[in-house]
Formats: structure tokens, sequence, C-alpha cells
């Protein structure tokens, strides 16, 4: 064959090649990831997907996640016994059998009628943990229940401080025992690709979202009854601190992106940091966060777990991250492709293939456990 697009001619005129439109209609056909993303864009209306799947301004950032990731190889080692490969974590008093953890990620009735509910019977299917949103279309006590344990909870903060401490009281007595602020979309963000996009949605908007339109309350039942409602521009460090003395939960900060505010961080006394850029929808600032992760951790240096999400679709773009010194990695838009082409099944699949994936790298690599997962297997 002369060519790459001769010898794809040549696997498509064989009879056991799928059709050139052929999409999954079963999560159990799916081979990677990726698999979903076209089977939950058919079912799922376009304005719905605009939210999901864009980022801001140019998307820069949202494609920066993805080539960051790509550029970073990794490095086998060979004639290493690797019959038995543990892939578990501990994190927050908790073993997990896997370090990928469900990122919050709002309104997903708006993705599949069971909304968080089908991510929450997946996630319990599969013992992995999940993060609700403040914008989450299910309410946190209902989440709870269908996961078989209260799950973290993402904070988008309050703007009046009764109504953080409403919040936080609900959470609390819910049985959260982590809560994760995030920082990066307070002051503000231009999702223009998501607007262009949404343009072609002809529906009455008011069928999905109440009389309110969308970002109703009366679709967001963890803001509902918040005066004033929430991501405020004026949240300070002095808003950490106050919320720190506040909750007996774990606090952690969602949104760290330089090694000056992971400092700061450490210093105002929280639990952990997630390394995000909000799956590239907060700034266009065209930073993956796989490559901010090492000023991150190199400065905490083991004080407390440092979390990355943004871009993850292979088990071996979760060992990367570990290998630069994660301690858990968040997965977002591939369990919402998941969730929208299939509701439970889909989540559990994802959850799998990422499962099966990390510990086909481990075995690549002669790494155990992920206490052996180093640099010294990346480059």
């Amino acid at each position: 064959m002369n060519s790459r697009r001769e010898f794809l001619s040549f696997l498509a005129a064989s009879p056991l090649a799928f059709g050139a439109d052929d999409v999954i209609s079963d999560p159990k056909q799916a081979l990677d990831i990726m698999d979903f993303e076209e089977a939950a864009r058919r079912k799922i209306p376009i304005a719905h997907w605009a939210y999901m799947a864009t980022g801001v301004d140019d998307d820069a950032t949202l494609h920066a996640n993805r080539d960051g990731l790509l550029r970073l190889k990794v490095r086998p080692r060979r004639l290493v016994d690797v019959s038995k490969v543990d892939s578990s974590v501990e994190l927050f008093g908790t073993k997990w059998p896997s370090p990928v953890y469900i990122s919050a990620c709002g309104s997903q009735k708006a993705f599949h009628p069971d909304g968080e509910l089908g991510t929450a019977r997946a996630a319990k299917a599969k013992n992995a943990a999940q993060m609700l949103s403040t914008v989450s279309s299910t309410s946190v006590e209902d989440v709870a229940a269908a996961l078989g344990r209260p799950p973290w909870y993402q904070m988008y903060a309050p703007r009046q401080w009764e109504g953080v401490e409403k919040m936080v009281a609900r959470v609390e007595a819910a049985g959260c025992t982590v809560m994760f602020l995030t920082v990066d979309v307070n002051p503000g963000r231009n999702t223009e690709t998501q607007r262009r996009l949404s343009k072609a949605d002809t529906r009455n908007c008011t069928v999905c979202h109440g009389s309110g339109g969308p970002g109703s309350n009366s679709t967001r039942p963890m803001v509902a009854g918040i005066n004033g409602g929430i991501l405020g521009q004026a949240i300070t460090w002095d808003f950490v601190d106050r919320l720190r003395k506040l909750t007996r939960m774990k606090l952690l900060i969602k949104g760290i992106e330089t090694h000056e505010d992971a400092q700061l961080a450490v210093e105002h006394g929280v639990d952990g940091m997630v390394v995000s850029n909000h799956g590239g929808r907060a700034m266009d600032a065209d930073r993956a966060t796989i490559d901010v992760l090492p000023e991150v951790v190199e400065v905490v240096h083991g004080r407390v777990p440092v979390l990355v999400d943004g871009g993850f679709r292979r088990g071996s773009d979760v060992f990367k991250a570990l290998a630069l010194g994660a301690t858990a990695v968040g997965i977002g838009r591939p369990y919402l492709w998941g969730l929208g082409a299939f509701g439970q099944p889909g989540v559990e699949r994802v959850l799998d293939i990422f499962h099966a994936e990390l510990l086909l790298t481990m075995r690549q690599c002669g790494t155990r456990s992920i206490a052996e997962i180093t640099r010294a297997y990346v480059s």
C-alpha cells in the first residue's frame, strides 16, 4: 500500500469492516471511550450538546487539554512480574478500586432523563467516587440514596454568606464529607461556541427549563432558596478562611492552575486541590492541565492530595497524570457521553474501559501499584 488512504480503503472493503456510518447501539460494543461520543451526539438535543461539548472563546484550552496529554509519552518497562496489579487508591479515608473519579457536571437531565441518578447508580455499581455539582438537576439527598453513600459535593459559592451557610448545612446533613469549592468561573466566561451552536435548536426552552428558562432555579434543586444566586466575583482567600471555619467537611479548591495559587491554598489550610481549567470552559489560556500539574505538585510537595481533570480519554492518560504526581483523575465529558447514549449502562462501560486501560498500561510499564508509578515512566 502506498498511502494511509489506500490502506483504509482496503479495510473498508473488507466484509469484517464496519460501515462508514456505523455508530454503537449498545455500550458493550464500545472498544474505547471515543466510541460513545457520536452515539451520544445523535441522541442529545443540539443546545444541550453545545453546553457540554464546547469551551470558551476559540476553544483553544479545550483542545490544549487533549494535545498536552498526547505530547506526553509513556516509557514501558519489561520483564517484570505483573501477574498481580493493584490500581486502588485511598482518598479522604476511603479506599477506591481506581483513581478515576466522576467529576461534577451540571444539568445531567439535559443529556438523559435519569440524569445524576443514572450516573450515581453506575458509580455505585463500579464503586467509583462521584462529585455532585451545585447546578445538578437532582438533589444531593436523592443522589446519595441512589449512590448508597453521600457524594462528594462541588460548591459554586452563593453570593450571600447566608446562602453559603444554608448550602453547607444542607450537604452536611446529607452526609457529605468532602467539598470542592470551584473558583475558576466566578470572574465570568465567554461561551461563544455554545451560543453559536444553540441557535440551531428551535425548541421552546420552557419545555425543559420551566417558566424561568435555561438556568432557572426550578431545574436546580441545590440552588433553590439561595437568595442572591451563586458565582459572585468578590470571593477571595478570606472567603476560603471563613468557609474553612464553617464546615467540618474536607475542603478542596477546584480550579488551581498555578504554583502560586497552589501554595496559597496550602497556606489557607485546604485539604487538597484540583488542577482544573473547567474542561476548557473557564478561560482560553491555552494551557493543558497536564502541563500545569508538575508545578503544582512540586510546590505542594505531598502536603495535601493533588487531583486533576481535563481531557482524559484513555487509561494511559490517567497513568501519565499519576506519573506526574496526581493522586486521582477526574472525568467529565466521557461519562456524559456514556450517560447520553445509554444511561446508567453507558456510564458503567466508560468506567470499565478506563479501569481496563489503566491496568493494561500499568502492566506494560511494570508498575504493580499506584505508588510505583513515578516520573520515570513518562517523558
